[in-house]
């Protein structure tokens, strides 16, 4: 079906389509089979006529899908129902339309065939046949509306996840200590009118690093590389700052993995080293490793400091793990421990794994 602006349109399927695409699921279709096949032996046991059988199967199989495409098509789940006349006229309409499909195939088409008697189409039985119907038609048709309602609505939910992971992630890929930026302008502020050459260094770098972050907020993926340049190059900051505290120690692969990350993922591991090391008094270096470690890409920031276990309201490691869970489905691994006086934050990223996040 095309619309006016020649848009192709999917057009939804037929209500017994949908309805007999329902009742072939096991948790419906198990208990029809198990109720039906019983019946059809005892209908054809207990019935003279040689059309019996094949009678007993087409009964139960109009029954168990009329019923409850009647009841769907008469009231469907997301049809408000204001007035009482509504309803009620339409209660009529499914009893009198599945009094009438159980007379036609359980009365009708026996007497056309001339068949004898048999055990479900006798008066009594095809009264219960009725009652069935009536009820078998509301139960069904109420569980599958139902069933279908909970698919979209879950459908809607992880739609709603996806998205709510995305303006998250937004916020995450710009994420960047602004205390660490205000404090970095105030000292080339006053490098300024001490030391020209290193406010022009500092100027530079901070130039650069903001440029880049800036760039990885408009794209879902970078190449590794430059995720490894913008951490050395915060480091480098720190260090103009501070050197006297802080010096680096670079262990990195060549040539590296041809691997694309979501960018700024490792960026606070190594802020965080930053932070927790010689911004918290503990001088010394700070170990910025990559390599490619059988299937996997390790990347590991080793910094001065005792670990002391998390901090209560800390983000940026939270943020890490919910950034690779989402980016690689739970297949990279993060962690963090102390190694005597050390702490070191690992990341490990399978090589052969296509981030999703990319694709978003």
């Amino acid at each position: 079906m095309t619309s006016l602006s020649g848009t192709r349109m999917v057009s939804p399927p037929s209500l017994l389509r949908s309805t007999l695409r329902a009742l072939l699921v096991p948790r419906l279709l198990i208990p029809i089979v198990v109720m039906s096949v019983p019946l059809v032996i005892a209908q054809t046991r207990l019935s003279a006529d040689p059309w019996a059988g094949p009678l007993g199967a087409l009964m139960c199989v109009v029954f168990f899908l009329l019923a409850p495409a009647s009841w769907r098509a008469l009231f469907p789940p997301d049809e408000p129902r204001r007035t009482f006349a509504a309803p009620f006229g339409r209660v009529i309409v499914y009893a009198v339309s599945g009094a009438g499909t159980v007379m036609i195939v359980g009365s009708v088409i026996p007497d056309l065939l001339g068949m004898q008697p048999t055990l479900m189409t006798s008066d009594i039985s095809l009264w219960v046949s009725v009652a069935l119907f009536w009820v078998g038609g509301y139960g069904l048709g109420h569980a599958i509306d139902m069933e279908q309602s909970l698919a979209r609505e879950r459908a809607r939910a992880e739609t709603l996840r996806q998205e709510a992971e995305r303006a998250q992630l937004l916020a995450l890929r710009s994420h960047l200590d602004p205390h660490f930026l205000f404090n970095t302008l105030n000292a080339i502020a006053e490098w300024c009118r001490e030391d020209g050459e290193t406010a022009e260094r500092a100027t530079l770098a901070l130039s650069d690093m903001l440029r880049t972050v800036l760039k990885g907020t408009q794209v879902p993926a970078w190449p590794l590389d430059r995720e490894l340049e913008l951490c050395h190059t915060l480091l480098r900051l720190h260090r103009v700052r501070d050197p006297e505290r802080l010096s680096i120690d670079l262990a990195i692969a060549d040539p590296l993995p041809g691997l694309e990350v979501p960018p700024m993922v490792l960026l606070p591991l190594v802020e965080n080293a930053a932070k927790h090391g010689p911004g918290a008094g503990h001088s010394g270096t700070i170990s910025l490793r990559a390599r490619a470690e059988a299937r996997n890409f390790v990347f590991e920031v080793d910094n001065p400091g005792e670990f002391r276990g998390r901090r209560d309201g800390g983000e940026g490691l939270s943020m890490v793990e919910r950034r690779l869970d989402h980016a690689y489905g739970g297949r990279a691994r993060f962690s963090i421990e102390g190694r005597g006086e050390r702490t070191v934050a690992r990341v490990a990223i399978p090589l052969n794994c296509t981030s999703p996040e990319m694709n978003a």
